[in-house]
């Protein structure tokens, strides 16, 4: 303990201690000395708990063995557990080398996230620089940084000086998919049985050991059957328990039509076909709508019409529906109300559309028996094939011709619930992440296109089915997205009329 909080340097009366905090109107920051960070409690804990973002740490640290290993876990960890910004710096080999070597080490991360490093053991100086997103860190402490203890800490005022804001940070296009090989494989194996696990988990909490999927040989209901193939080895149940379903509709093409039935034959799953047709027909009649006229009615119909027989055919197997939405499609509302927006089960709710790619690709890489099969339904467009095909029996109704590329729209939904940011910040991080692949005004479009149907869709996700939750975004009513379905939209509209291309 020191036995003074100031001294006198240079006539002027200077606070020191371990209580410090410097603050502007745009972050704090806090100090902590070398081997703080080795200790049981680091002085940043503290710290951040009474308002740092930001932590500094001057060190002179020396190198071993394993140390810089090391070193970079307790950073990583001491940055994520105080959701800060941490800087550490340590001196270089031009000190003393009668006993030890001092490497120089540079180090930034935020909260857990490697965001630059200098190099070790070099002679000359060197100048790190990395951008921290201060108001990702403010908004994260809003969910684990509540009713914490706070201390009588003394907090430095500073104005904060004229500086360039160009951003040299690199966001990943992907967010939700690592980009490391290695990662991404075992991130996939991961997400398979958190998911699997999550519906296995549900049939034998039901008694129930038959599932029902609609089949249609594209992602989304792909993925599905992957994850239930999954949960029947976990139960230990043979796949002629899943009761598959393909409904040929208006839209549906000859290539996802036979990509269901070789899906069927590979993973040996009891096989139905009905054809929908005839019977939507016989709808438009009941309701009296022309069938030439392709509009809302005409495509919901069919979605409904298959939700139907779904529904009907497990209440007489005594079976689970299994729903195939994806994340992407839950956040754009892109599903028939009480269509296919509706299942006993959703397994795909909180993976979207760029991660269900690759967990499919996953399981191609590592079945040969399906390999095939899921290659091509990798290469087929995005569709729900509720419009009649070109005259070559080509898909004509391309999702993201309609809504929107959904590598942007899944760029949107991380960095606007994972991380709250406002619109305009989110349109200039895909303005600068995007720069080589869309213009300004085309990533201006389709942002305008999110905001919008996420507000006004928000009335199925406020009665979605159960679904297991895989990461940290997720968008349930019941537990991470309490939000009124007539919330207004006005407020983030109005910041993105704000933005001058």
């Amino acid at each position: 303990e020191l036995l003074t909080k100031t001294f006198i340097f240079d006539n002027e009366e200077v606070n020191c201690g371990t209580d410090l905090i410097f603050k502007n109107d745009k972050y704090a920051f806090g100090v902590e000395i070398g081997e703080d960070l080795w200790s049981i409690n680091p002085s940043s804990n503290k710290l951040s708990v009474n308002g740092a973002n930001l932590i500094f740490n001057l060190a002179a640290c020396n190198e071993l063995v394993l140390k810089h290993q090391h070193r970079h876990d307790l950073i990583k960890v001491q940055s994520s557990k105080t959701l800060t910004g941490y800087v550490y710096v340590s001196n270089n080999v031009n000190e003393s080398t009668t006993d030890l070597v001092f490497g120089g080490s540079n180090i930034i991360y935020e909260a857990g996230k490697l965001i630059n490093e200098g190099n070790r053991f070099s002679f000359d100086g060197e100048l790190i620089v990395g951008d921290i997103d201060v108001s990702k860190l403010i908004n994260d402490r809003i969910n684990f940084m509540k009713d914490v203890e706070k201390d009588n800490f003394r907090y430095v005022y500073f104005e904060l000086g004229n500086f360039n804001q160009t951003l040299n940070r690199k966001y990943e296009k992907t967010p939700f998919v690592p980009t490391d090989e290695k990662v991404r494989k075992e991130r996939c194996e991961e997400i398979l049985n958190i998911q699997s696990s999550g519906l296995a988990k549900r049939m034998k909490h039901t008694g129930i050991n038959k599932t029902v999927l609609g089949l249609s040989g594209g992602l989304d209901s792909t993925l599905a059957l992957l994850v239930i193939d999954k949960a029947n080895k976990k139960l230990n149940l043979d796949n002629s328990n899943i009761i598959a379903i393909t409904m040929p509709g208006f839209g549906t093409t000859d290539r996802t039509y036979k990509n269901a039935l070789k899906l069927a034959e590979v993973y040996g799953v009891t096989l139905k076909e009905i054809d929908i047709k005839e019977a939507s027909l016989l709808h438009f009649r009941d309701i009296n709508h022309n069938p030439n006229i392709h509009d809302v009615t005409y495509e919901n119909v069919q979605a409904r019409e298959r939700t139907q027989i779904l529904m009907d055919i497990a209440n007489k197997e005594g079976g689970l529906v299994v729903g195939t939405g994806d994340l992407s499609e839950v956040a754009l509302g892109w599903s028939t109300y009480n269509g296919d927006h509706m299942s006993m089960y959703a397994v795909n709710n909180s993976i979207p559309k760029t991660l269900v790619r690759y967990l499919v690709a996953h399981v191609r890489d590592n079945d040969e028996r399906s390999y095939e099969v899921l290659k091509d339904i990798l290469d087929t467009p995005i569709s729900p094939e509720l419009l009649p095909p070109d005259k070559k029996g080509n898909i004509i109704q391309k999702t993201e011709d309609k809504i929107g590329p959904y590598i942007l729209h899944d760029f949107f939904l991380y960095h606007f619930i994972r991380n709250k940011a406002t619109p305009s910040k989110i349109f200039e991080l895909a303005r600068h992440t995007f720069k080589d692949d869309y213009s300004n005004e085309e990533i201006l479009k389709w942002l305008n296109v999110f905001v919008k149907r996420f507000f006004t869709q928000q009335f199925k996700r406020s009665c979605m089915p159960d679904s297991v939750k895989v990461g940290s975004v997720s968008l349930s009513s019941r537990s991470d997205l309490k939000m009124p379905s007539d919330a207004s939209y006005n407020v983030w509209i109005k910041d993105l009329e704000s933005i001058k291309l």
